[in-house]
């Protein structure tokens, strides 16, 4: 698998510096480097190569005003590239693979070039199923209907991680970790065994980020993960309480009780 990837950087001396870097990667394939933020734009809509290392402050269009000028297209991966510790929270909003000091520390680089391949793997196997099942629905449109969910190789697409900014902080929790998420408004606040995060971003957005057969809405503001679950408690009018490995309760409402289905065998 080549990574073809474009280096973005208003300094000349940087990019020869990255691209010196990058040369020991045989899978990384520089097909074009930029000066600023407006050609960047350009090159990654004509080229659409697979990864972007973007420098953030630039004159004229900054690193993230080249990431919002590339969304009416299917955008790349995008490492940001700085001297400026403080764009990290931002960074990490714009859901970048990674954010890299300069000067590159080669084993961070290291750990950004193998998450690289793990997101472009994932995303191909998922083109991949998508053309099979395209092509399956000319030819064999009953053989279709037939596929099982499990081996829908989307699976391995939701998160694992997920950043959040709280406090004036970055947090990375495990998704595994989560025991259950409340809604208020644009927020989620995001309870572990011991800790409680807030993050900013609605309850419909989030779950498109969690693996449903883990992560199950079971009220119309609370989210829980079903591998934390213990104990189904009974109560009235048909609704029952979950009892998390913690100890904390959730109230599962009648509009999702199918939810506890799975726990009556």
């Amino acid at each position: 698998m080549t990574i073809r990837t474009i280096l973005v950087d208003d300094e000349k001396l940087a990019i020869q510096g990255l691209q010196l870097r990058l040369e020991k990667y045989p899978d990384v394939e520089i097909i074009d480097t930029c000066a600023n933020g407006r050609e960047a734009i350009r090159k990654i809509k004509t080229e659409k190569p697979d990864l972007v290392f973007l420098d953030i402050q630039m004159p004229g269009f900054d690193g993230f005003s080249v990431v919002k000028g590339v969304m009416e297209i299917e955008p790349p991966l995008f490492v940001f590239v700085t001297a400026y510790q403080e764009h990290a929270v931002r960074a990490f909003e714009a859901n970048a693979v990674n954010y890299l000091m300069k000067p590159v520390d080669e084993s961070k680089l290291d750990d950004t070039l193998a998450r690289v391949r793990q997101r472009l793997a994932e995303k191909r196997s998922s083109e991949e199923a998508e053309k099979l099942k395209t092509v399956l629905a000319e030819v064999a449109p009953d053989a279709v209907d037939h596929i099982p969910e499990e081996a829908d190789p989307n699976a391995d697409r939701y998160e694992k991680l997920i950043n959040i900014k709280d406090r004036g902080q970055i947090f990375r929790i495990d998704v595994d970790s989560i025991e259950h998420i409340e809604a208020a408004g644009d927020y989620m606040c995001i309870r572990t065994a011991d800790n409680s995060l807030i993050l900013r971003e609605t309850m419909k957005d989030l779950e498109r980020r969690l693996d449903p057969r883990v992560f199950q809405r079971v009220h119309r503001s609370t989210i829980v993960n079903l591998n934390q679950v213990r104990q189904v408690k009974p109560h009235t009018n048909g609704e029952c309480f979950l009892v998390l490995d913690s100890g904390a309760q959730v109230k599962v409402s009648r509009s999702y009780r199918d939810v506890i289905a799975r726990f009556v065998h």
